[in-house]
Parts: C-alpha cells; structure tokens; sequence
C-alpha cells in the first residue's frame, strides 16, 4: 500500500498540496476515497494569524466528480486549530485545503466548478437533466444558487465599445447591453436604457475613444455627455434597414403604378341578366337571394307545365299564400322588398376605393379597412369584410398577370441588380418605366447603398439634399431629415470600418439565456451568465 499511495496522490489530487490519500474502496454505486490534510500550520480566517497548534480533528465528506459511472465521496480528515492571536474572536478555527474544500462546501472545488460552468451554460432545467446524466444530480435551484454566488467579473475598460437595447420584458422594461467591439466579448449590462445611466457609465472610463451605437435618441444624448471625446459611430446596418422602411412606404404610395389598369372588355349581351342580378339589393352568391330565384324558377315551371297553384304548393310543401306571391312576380327581384331593399351605408362613399384596390390586385379585407380607416372611415372591420367577401371577390379577376406587391418591390430596389434573377429583373424594370418617382427613389437607394458599401460618409451631406429635393417621395425626405439631426455619427458610419454587428449577435444570445431561464432571468443572474459564460 506504501508503493500505491504516490500514484494514488498523483492520479487523484495531482493539483493539491499536502493532502494524503490513505485508501481507496470501491463498490457498485460509490467510489470512497479516505485523504487527509498533512499542513502543518493554517491561517486564522478571523484575523490572518498562522497557528500550528491542533485543537482537534474531524472527518468531512465533499462529493467529488463521478468517475466510471460512480459517485465520489472523499473522506477528508481535517484539523481544528487553535487561534493564539489574543485580540482575535476567533478561539479555534477549521483548516480549509485550497483547491479541494471551502467553508460550509458540501462538494470539491473541482465539482463545484463543474456544475457552474454546466448552469452557466444551460441554466436551471436543461442544466439539472445534464447533471443527472452524468452522475451528479444536483436540482434547478442548486445551479441558480451557484451561479448567483459567483462574484462580479472585473469590467475592463475597452477601447471601441458597442452599445443597444435589450429587452427585459418586451414592450415594457429594457436595458443596455455594452460589448467590447475589438475583443467581441460583452462588458457589462446595464438595468435600463436611460441617458443618465449610459453616461455614468461611460464616466468612469475616459480611454473610450469610439461607441458604435443606433440612432436612438437616448443613446446618443448618454454617449455625449459620458464620453465626449470619443467618435460616436451609427450603425450601417440599422441605416439601411431604415431606408428599407422609408422606400417600402415610398413604394406603397405609388402602388397603383405597379401594374397599369387593365382594359374592360365590352359587355356581351348574356351579361346584361348577370350585371342585373349583381346589381339587385340580393347580390349573387347571397344564399337568401339564391334560395329565391331558385323557388321563383321552379314554381314558374310548374305552373308552365298546366299544374295548378294548389297542386304547386302540396308538391313543394309551401302554403297556397307563398306560391300566389311567387307567381305574381315576374322575376325574383320583384320579391326583394322591404328589409332587403338597398340602403345608404357609411361604407358607401369608400366603395369606389375599395373596387379599384380589387382591380389593382388587394383582396385582403383587413388591410383595405387600415386604409380607409386612414381616409375617416368610422366603422369597423365587420361591413369591409362582409362587402369584400360577397361582393368583390365574386366579380372577375383582372386580367393579365397579377401585380407585385409593394414589398417585393422595395425587396428587388435593396438587391444589388446583379443578385436578381432574370425575371424580377425584367419586372422592376417595367415598373420603373411607369413610374418617374419609383426611378428616382431606385436612383436614390442605389447611390446610399454606394456609400454603405464603399464607406463614402462624405457624400451624404449631398445625397441628404438630392433626397429632400425628390418630388412625390415624402417619406424619404423624412428619412434625409432623420439623418440630418445626427449627421456627424452617420457620417462616421459610413466612413469608418467599425459596426455594431456583434452587439445585434450578442442581443440575441441575451434572448436565448432568456428562453432558457423561463421566468427566473432576473437582471443579477442575466448579467452573470452573459459576462461569465465562454
């Protein structure tokens, strides 16, 4: 045993000093490992005094990894010392081995590290089924408990730093989330998105020269009065995702020019019953109108045939007083009276909008009722839903092919020519030739995309001007007048090679320790696994 115990020490606490194993048991379920701590002094953690006088021993047993399938449990025979510092409260105190044992620890240091870095990674849930997968059953709330006992990581103090907003709970509480741009890793995160917060922060760190941030306005007002000397940096991608939404609602302003009115066909004579029964109070397709003229036909058949109006109403199972109604009339509208007659209805004035939307290829009731509810209309989505459905969508399609859509369209203007396919190629050509503003806003969006991609900020203050000067393209203007309130941080983002790309990265991972958390992402516990996780 005297040869065995060396390699036993080397293969089981090759990191540790002065500790002893004595013996090693091993049954089915547990692996027992009887060590002892082989210090001659300890330090008083009262008062840092180094005594080496014993006061005593008792055995501990921390769990240690499993091994083998295993459990561990280290039988670990400590000392209690006596503290000979007369001023100390402190009379005796337990030894601690660094690296194996700390106070109140019921597992080893190793272990313990262990199921930190599996919560860190994994949270509470996902991280318990791992433990237990691996021998080392430990609960949800175990894991959260290690984690939020792990002390602050240390914040360096970046040179480029990258800030955004997160959400906490969307739609209502957000923080700050702040990333070193040049080592890409996270920083800090902050409990709010306020100015006063960020430029505290950014206060306490005067070697920031550079902050890649949105065009928020909190944002910007915070990196202003935190770091004033360093180059505030908006982000190209949040540039170009606004312009997208600019050139879309460009798009849908001139949407009729998507696709020219097609010709109406003269009226063949068999319509003229047709364009009758669509325009009587019952259009076509109503079930009631239907049920009607069925019964008017088949009553006027019978009665054609020599049946009489008593012998019409025992076949059919109607009264006597129905039938002479029905023969009375000439043709079903006749009987369409009373309720049923057309009324003026609120939707009326609107009707003439909704038929040219049908024509030009809309057929999605909510978004006409968005529409005219932007001209006054009062009512709600119930009558456009109705009119559309009974009316409108029995008419006949238009003809020819059907028109793009508004966001198709903003889709091809944002796509390098290059990168289209042939025939949304060939179709976005055909809708610039009928449309002189849509060429313009096509002009407009390739000349940013220029600056975006080659990093020519200096030509913005021009294409700023040409943009606000474009007729017929009010929300580009806006988008030019946007630029121009913070035109020194766009500037520099178009001309300088930093972005906030890996902030954007580091928000969603942020959204997936979220996920993983469920309900327990508190700020404290979100922090810690966002800075501390590798």
């Amino acid at each position: 045993m005297n040869e065995v115990r060396p390699e036993l020490d080397e293969l089981l606490f090759s990191s540790l000093e002065n500790v002893l194993v004595e013996s090693v048991e091993a049954t089915d379920m547990v692996v027992r490992i009887e060590a002892l701590s082989t210090a001659r002094q300890a330090t008083c953690p009262g008062c840092g005094y180094l005594s080496g006088r014993i006061h005593g021993s008792y055995l501990r047993f921390p769990h240690d990894l499993p091994t083998a399938g295993r459990s561990v449990v280290v039988a670990l025979r400590v000392r209690r010392f006596v503290c000979a510092e007369g001023s100390c409260s402190r009379k005796t105190f337990a030894e601690q081995v660094p690296g194996l044992t700390r106070r109140f620890g019921r597992r080893t240091e190793r272990l313990r590290s262990t199921l930190i870095s599996v919560g860190l990674a994994l949270a509470g849930r996902a991280g318990a089924r791992m433990t237990d997968v691996f021998g080392a059953p430990v609960s949800r709330n175990t894991l959260l408990r290690l984690i939020a006992s792990l002390p602050d990581p240390p914040v360096p103090a970046p040179r480029v730093v990258g800030v955004d907003e997160y959400a906490q709970r969307k739609g209502r509480i957000y923080g700050t989330v702040l990333v070193d741009v040049e080592t890409r890793r996270p920083i800090d995160l902050l409990p709010d998105r306020e100015a006063d917060t960020l430029a505290a922060w950014l206060a306490k760190r005067p070697g920031i020269e550079i902050v890649c941030r949105d065009r928020a306005p909190f944002f910007a007002e915070g990196a202003t009065r935190g770091a004033p000397q360093a180059i505030q940096i908006a982000d190209r991608w949040h540039l170009w995702h606004n312009l997208g939404e600019a050139a879309e609602k460009c798009v849908y302003r001139h949407r009729s020019c998507l696709h020219p009115a097609p010709a109406l066909p003269d009226e063949p004579p068999e319509q003229a019953e047709a364009e009758s029964a669509a325009s009587s109070p019952w259009p076509t397709g109503h079930r009631f109108a239907e049920r009607t003229r069925a019964k008017h036909a088949t009553i006027h058949a019978l009665l054609k045939t020599g049946h009489s109006k008593r012998s019409v109403a025992r076949q059919l199972g109607m009264t006597l007083n129905t039938i002479l109604r029905f023969s009375r009339a000439a043709t079903p509208d006749e009987l369409f009276t009373g309720q049923w007659q057309s009324r003026a209805t609120k939707l009326d004035a609107y009707k003439p909008y909704l038929d040219l939307r049908r024509q030009e290829g809309c057929t999605n009731a909510w978004k006409l009722w968005e529409e005219i509810r932007e001209q006054g209309y009062p009512d709600g989505y119930g009558n456009v839903r109705n009119y559309v459905s009974r009316t409108l969508r029995g008419k006949p399609q238009p003809v020819g092919p059907r028109p793009p859509s508004a966001r198709a369209v903003t889709r091809w203007l944002l796509t390098h020519p290059d990168a289209l396919v042939e025939s949304h190629r060939i179709q976005l050509k055909a809708v610039l030739a009928n449309c002189p503003e849509l060429d313009v806003l096509a002009k407009h969006v390739r000349a940013f995309a220029h600056m975006v991609t080659d990093l020519q900020g200096d030509q913005l203050p021009e294409w700023i001007e040409s943009a606000r000067a474009a007729t017929g393209l009010p929300s580009l203007s806006r988008f030019a007048h946007h630029l121009e309130r913070d035109l020194d941080a766009v500037v520099a983002g178009l001309s300088q090679p930093w972005n906030s790309g890996v902030v954007e990265g580091h928000v969603n991972r942020i959204k997936m320790l979220k996920r993983q958390m469920f309900g327990r992402a508190g700020f404290e516990l979100l922090r810690k696994r966002v800075l501390l996780a590798k």
